[in-house]
């Protein structure tokens, strides 16, 4: 294996700029079916699977699994909305990472309050500031990947020469492992924070509604 740092630093760029994340207005404004659904989300997202036209980003059975665990409202007369896609989307992006449970969390508050809402805030507009804020991020993304590129070339100087190539590799993929890894705990610290303060408030209102009986 020989990793050349300007083809592989220009391949991870080039990656970066074909994730492609969906626009809010590239979201049909009319109710669609399942498969339409599906259909519409492998269009839009096949570039950001491993394996572009064999993984599937969406099928029925993830779609009718979400429903079942509360992270998506069900659908009205077998018909999906527009903010159902968009929640789909932010799906998409967190099941890499998080369990049912913690997606459950952090979008349930939305769903609750803001799905269907005539309000002028609502999930579009939550989901529109989300990805304004993604899109501004690719190029500081872009320069941490070179600056833990050019750490990995500087590791492992005393490997054998024959393996000289796969460490450098090995080191590139720990300290993005490690990011990530990092990254994951403190989500999970975030969510279980969250979950602990709506648990508290659950305590303090109790005693209330048997006082009220």
């Amino acid at each position: 294996m020989t990793i050349h740092t300007d083809d592989l630093i220009n391949s991870i760029i080039d990656s970066l700029d074909r994730i492609s994340l969906i626009k809010s207005e590239e979201i049909p404004n009319i109710d669609l079916y399942m498969d339409q659904v599906t259909t519409f989300m492998d269009s839009h997202l096949h570039s950001t699977t491993r394996n572009p036209g064999e993984d599937k980003i969406l099928t029925k059975t993830m779609i009718n699994n979400y429903t079942k665990n509360d992270l998506l409202p069900p659908p009205v007369k077998k018909k999906y909305t527009k903010e159902h896609i968009l929640l789909l989307v932010l799906i998409y992006y967190f099941k890499g990472i998080l369990s049912f449970s913690d997606i459950q969390t952090i979008l349930k508050p939305i769903t609750e309050k803001y799905f269907e809402s005539d309000a002028s805030f609502n999930i579009e507009s939550v989901y529109r500031e989300v990805l304004h804020f993604e899109e501004a991020q690719k190029e500081a993304i872009k320069q941490d990947i070179k600056e833990k590129f050019e750490k990995a070339e500087e590791l492992f100087g005393d490997a054998p020469k024959e393996d000289e190539e796969f460490f450098k590799m090995f080191a590139f993929v720990s300290l993005l492992g490690f990011d990530v890894y990092v990254k994951k705990l403190l989500i999970e610290k975030l969510i279980d924070g969250y979950r602990a303060d709506l648990e508290h408030e659950k305590e303090k209102e109790a005693p209330k509604s048997k006082k009220e009986k």
